[in-house]
């Protein structure tokens, strides 16, 4: 018959016996875990280039390993599940080689390659009358950016119409040019219809100013930020000189004395084109704003200044320079 002292022993080798079985089951586990991170897993790869509305066969496709901790989300492991028995699927990108084909890249099974596919969540496609000139000479192609441009004829303050041209849209990507949605060599085509990649309220814009006026594509380098500065350009703005042809931005982006050094400038350039009268009188010696009273130290206030003159900003102080005879 077994003593106490055995009892205890026998119950703490038990305890022992049950710990020891955990922790080799623990370990092991982790172990096992653990090699099949690091192992590897089959993965479609395209075997060819493909483009858009490419069709998916066998042949353009093979398996390579891939490490368990590297699988794109949407990667396709097996055949069954990326080309069902009877069902056809379509490139709706370019696929380099050897790049993974996942669900994005590739229409649903048995659907066709539609650009409606391209469209990021909340975008829509729309699109628009070019020509020769207004397409960029066929420059334009699928995938670039551009910005839309509007002429339209809009009343001035006297009641005549005028012609300006604004800047509707900035860095719109071109889903397709006519029907066509890729170009493979690039060569310019002079196409009558682009489609462009808008939001839902720029779709808005585009499908009015269509009624209202005449829309133009200009061609944007790639990767290119946004112009936070637009203008309206008119008629009066098709001459070039020192003062009538720049364009300055508004008095926040220029400084604090935006608005005064604009005031200045046009003022200077009204007094120098305003025509001198002719006089039959003979002219006096022009009067410098410097006068020998200033030069004795004479404190009496100097003679006014007649005639065109120029207004020239130091910092917060101006001064007024007579022009001409």
């Amino acid at each position: 018959m077994l003593t106490r002292q055995s009892w205890i022993a026998l119950g703490v080798a038990l305890l022992l016996g049950v710990v020891a079985v955990y922790v080799a089951n623990t370990y092991l586990t982790a172990k096992q875990n653990q090699s099949a991170l690091d192992g590897t897993t089959k993965v479609a790869v395209a075997a060819v280039p493909m483009d858009f509305g490419n069709v998916i066969t066998p042949d353009k496709v093979r398996y390579v390993d891939y490490p368990n901790r590297s699988i794109p989300p949407g990667a396709f492991q097996n055949a069954a599940q990326l080309l069902p028995a009877g069902q056809q699927r379509f490139a709706l990108m370019p696929i380099g080689v050897n790049e993974p084909i996942l669900a994005t890249k590739i229409s649903g099974s048995g659907q066709g390659a539609s650009i409606a596919a391209l469209l990021p969540a909340g975008m829509r496609a729309a699109t628009v009358r070019i020509n020769d000139v207004s397409g960029v000479a066929g420059f334009v192609q699928p995938n670039n950016t551009v910005d839309v441009l509007i002429t339209r004829q809009i009343n001035s303050g006297s009641g005549a119409a005028q012609t300006v041209t604004d800047v509707l849209l900035q860095n719109v990507r071109v889903l397709a040019i006519d029907q066509q949605s890729k170009n493979p060599d690039g060569t310019p085509k002079v196409a009558r219809t682009a489609t462009l990649q808008v939001s839902p309220i720029d779709a808005q814009k585009l499908a009015l100013a269509q009624e209202a006026g005449t829309l133009s594509l200009v061609l944007r380098k790639p990767g290119e930020t946004d112009n936070p500065v637009v203008e309206t350009v008119s008629a009066a703005d098709l001459r070039y000189n020192l003062y009538g042809g720049a364009r300055y931005p508004a008095p926040a982006v220029v400084g604090g004395l935006g608005s005064s050094m604009a005031g200045a400038m046009d003022r200077t350039a009204a007094a120098i084109s305003r025509p001198r009268r002719p006089s039959s009188a003979p002219k006096a010696p022009a009067k410098s704003m410097w006068t020998t009273s200033h030069i004795a130290g004479d404190k009496s206030a100097p003679a006014p200044v007649t005639g065109p003159s120029v207004e020239i900003y130091r910092g917060t102080t101006s001064n007024s320079y007579q022009v001409g005879g």
